[in-house]
């Protein structure tokens, strides 16, 4: 990663992107593409598509998703205390004790998830944290002084940890899922534009909006793009850290390589492809089975209008939906690689139906 990826990656990765309000991410990740692409888009609901070769008739997608789970600001008590809703994913037991930043139309709030010290609580009828007692105390003394300060209910609530590395070989920190993939197929872009790749194929590179609330922006876009490829990438589960079953999850470690999919979604003969590209280019990959949908933007791709031929490429990630996500640099790598080198065997009119 050279000093101008690294750039990128910390200004992305720390600024906040919560679902449905992606904007400042979008724009951050569409400047840093906007050199080596020919043209780009956005939707009415903030999707960011980058594209190389607009005009011609095959298109191929990359795909990852912008916004990162958060909280919604739902009631406001006579003394202050902000109780709150979730937006995505949001892990209700991870929050006692955190910083959080509240987005306001006068700027940031910063406040905290309080809770009640170990010395007052009866170790014998101890409460969990939950969405019925997580509160957060911006140091207000009532709820016309938070009122003053520019919150009120709807207010987006992100965690403040940043981007950090571990032992000069993982990066950890918040919202890894997903806008590690976004930073992923900027790269992608980068790469096939400095190695000057003149792809036959028109590439869509694409980062969508609002996947953690059910995969919206890649619904959306994928009836606007009509690709005749998908490849997709996110994160999945490292299972190799504890508390995990590897019978039910799998057998997958940071630092292993990429995590190729099979499952309904994916498409057999894409999947093929991608294997076969790993294995000649010697690129390390893992496989992993899932029993209905992948769960991923990938879904939204496979079945919209007529059906995408799509597959999906996962970055394994610990302690998802945490403020301590963890990826393994070569993993990064190795996912950048792989993209771009499938790419590069793509043909405008490649069939991968089964029967013709």
């Amino acid at each position: 990663m050279d000093k101008k990826s690294k750039q990128f990656l910390y200004e992305y990765l720390n600024n906040a992107s919560p679902t449905g309000f992606e904007s400042s991410g979008q724009q951050i990740w569409l400047d840093y593409i906007r050199p080596y692409i020919n043209e780009h888009m956005v939707d009415v609901y903030g999707t960011a598509v980058g594209i190389i070769n607009p005009k011609a008739s095959y298109r191929v997608v990359i795909e990852a998703h912008a916004d990162e789970i958060s909280w919604f600001v739902n009631y406001i008590t006579d003394e202050g205390y902000i109780y709150v809703r979730r937006n995505g994913g949001s892990d209700h037991q991870i929050a006692p004790s955190m910083r959080v930043n509240i987005h306001t139309d006068k700027g940031i709030v910063k406040g905290v998830f309080g809770w009640p010290a170990i010395h007052v609580r009866d170790a014998g009828k101890e409460e969990a944290p939950s969405l019925k007692n997580i509160f957060i105390d911006i140091g207000a003394e009532s709820k016309k002084e938070v009122e003053a300060m520019g919150v009120h209910v709807g207010c987006v609530i992100t965690f403040v940890d940043e981007l950090m590395e571990m032992n000069k070989k993982f990066l950890t920190g918040r919202a890894l899922d997903n806008r590690m993939g976004g930073f992923m197929i900027a790269e992608v872009a980068r790469r096939l534009s400095e190695n000057k790749k003149k792809l036959p194929i028109g590439l869509y590179v694409v980062n969508s909006v609002q996947e953690e609330i059910g995969l919206r922006g890649a619904e959306m876009i994928s009836r606007r793009i009509k690709p005749n490829l998908a490849i997709c990438t996110d994160v999945t589960h490292d299972t190799g850290s504890p508390m995990y079953n590897k019978k039910e999850s799998g057998n997958l470690k940071c630092g292993h390589g990429p995590v190729v999919c099979y499952g309904p979604a994916v498409q057999n003969n894409v999947l093929k492809m991608i294997i076969e590209v790993a294995q000649k280019k010697k690129i390390p990959f893992q496989r992993q089975a899932v029993s209905r949908s992948t769960g991923t933007d990938t879904d939204s791709f496979a079945y919209s209008a007529e059906g995408v031929a799509s597959a999906l490429i996962s970055l394994p990630l610990k302690y998802m939906h945490t403020t301590v996500e963890t990826v393994h640099k070569d993993d990064v790598e190795n996912v950048i690689n792989l993209i771009y080198e499938v790419l590069l065997q793509v043909k405008p009119g490649h069939d991968f139906r089964y029967i013709k």
